[in-house]
């Protein structure tokens, strides 16, 4: 419980904050920070395939997992290797991403909070 806890504060600290940054600044955004979403979206490619993996073995659902194999990780990676150049489409799809992650572990800190913390 605790641990979701963490996982929604980085969600809406780091990766909300991060996605917002540069879905709004698009190509004003430092190339040294392009280029690091490439590996980041390697790295979460890959812990998210080791957590679906798991979950799938022990008959639990692993659907956000696949949201971030499939959607997440690899618009990282597309954004880090075209840097630049990459299409505003690409940037436009990360801010509604970065606007989702708040909406969605904000609702759920909030849920978690006043459900399990206070009761």
């Amino acid at each position: 419980m605790i641990s979701h806890i963490f996982a929604n504060l980085f969600h809406i600290l780091f990766v909300s904050s991060l996605f917002l940054y540069i879905g709004i600044n698009r190509t004003k955004t430092p190339i040294y920070i392009l280029n690091l979403l490439k590996y980041l979206g390697i790295i979460i490619i890959l812990y998210h395939s080791y957590q679906a993996y798991n979950k799938i073995i022990i008959n639990k659902s692993a659907w956000i997992n696949f949201f971030h194999i499939f959607v997440v990780g690899p618009l990282l990676v597309i954004i880090g290797i075209n840097e630049l150049d990459t299409s505003r489409k690409y940037f436009e799809f990360l801010l509604m991403l970065g606007i989702a992650s708040l909406g969605y572990h904000t609702y759920y800190l909030t849920y978690n909070i006043k459900n399990k913390i206070l009761r």
